[in-house]
């Protein structure tokens, strides 16, 4: 849950989440419909698809306990180097550095130089909390934006406070840029909108939505046909999206396409993303 998103968003969720599904088993056995729906809001849905294949993987062939070796938990879904390392040294107490970018930067800062093994750089018998101390001294003290270089403990041997080094902005997380044009075709006699499945959108693209087209030419904003409701932004993993959204009323819907009602709430996983949709063409009625 925390990957991309920050802990004070995640809270809540995890409570309620290992209020549901409290164990391992628990998850293995769960319908993927129900792991997506205490997952709604949180976005990257990827990662709850790839949480309960690994949950599955563990039961099946590890009897319900992680691999203690780094190639071994890397072929469980959705986890690379930085989680692995994460898993083995929290887990397991091994000497690994799960580097993240804030442990990155606090690396970067400190030695003024891309440490690449990180790993023997400590001996320590407490690895669990120096990689855990690492990750959270980037995120609470080190920070991208006005670190607090004057109250650290490490200032004095800290190259980049005794330097005032700029960190190179490779270091940044930027979003791509990207205009869409959603279309919404409307049921107004049952307050309905036609949703289907977006092949296009690689994010998005196992959800139901709103007919979606990406924008790659000033021509493909002249649109023909449609009643245009408003411009947002959305920001969806690094994708910023500028968005354009239209409408029309109709009794027909296209092929492919089911309606949906636009203000029942429902056990149907419906992602954060179309729900706003939902708010803004409800206006409309």
């Amino acid at each position: 849950m925390l990957q991309q998103t920050q802990v004070k968003t995640v809270v809540p969720y995890f409570i309620n989440f290992v209020s549901k599904i409290p164990n391992l088993k628990t998850l293995s056995t769960s319908k993927e419909k129900k792991i997506l729906k205490l997952w709604e809001g949180l976005g990257y849905y990827r990662r709850a698809k790839n949480l309960l294949k690994t949950a599955r993987m563990l039961i099946k062939n590890y009897d319900g306990r992680l691999p203690t070796k780094f190639e071994e938990i890397k072929k469980l879904p959705g986890i690379g180097d930085y989680t692995a390392n994460a898993l083995l040294a929290l887990v397991y107490n091994q000497p690994r550095i799960p580097v993240d970018g804030n442990v990155k930067r606090v690396f970067l800062r400190y030695f003024d130089k891309n440490t690449k093994k990180m790993n023997n750089l400590f001996k320590t018998n407490r690895n669990a909390d120096l990689a855990e101390a690492l990750m959270e001294f980037g995120a609470v003290v080190c920070k991208p934006i006005n670190p607090l270089c004057v109250s650290c403990n490490l200032k004095r041997n800290c190259n980049f406070f005794n330097n005032k080094i700029k960190i190179s902005s490779q270091n940044k997380y930027f979003f791509k840029e990207k205009k869409y044009n959603i279309f919404c075709y409307l049921n107004k006699g049952k307050k309905e909108i036609a949703l289907t499945q977006n092949k296009s959108l690689t994010f998005l693209k196992n959800f139901k939505m709103p007919k979606t087209q990406i924008v790659k030419s000033k021509k493909m904003l002249q649109v023909r046909g449609w009643n245009y409701l408003c411009n947002y932004k959305n920001n969806i993993s690094n994708i910023k999206m500028d968005i354009n959204l239209f409408y029309k009323f109709t009794k027909k819907k296209p092929l492919k396409f089911i309606w949906h009602p636009i203000d029942c709430v429902t056990d149907e996983f419906i992602p954060s993303f179309t729900k706003r949709i939902f708010a803004k063409v409800a206006k409309l009625y």
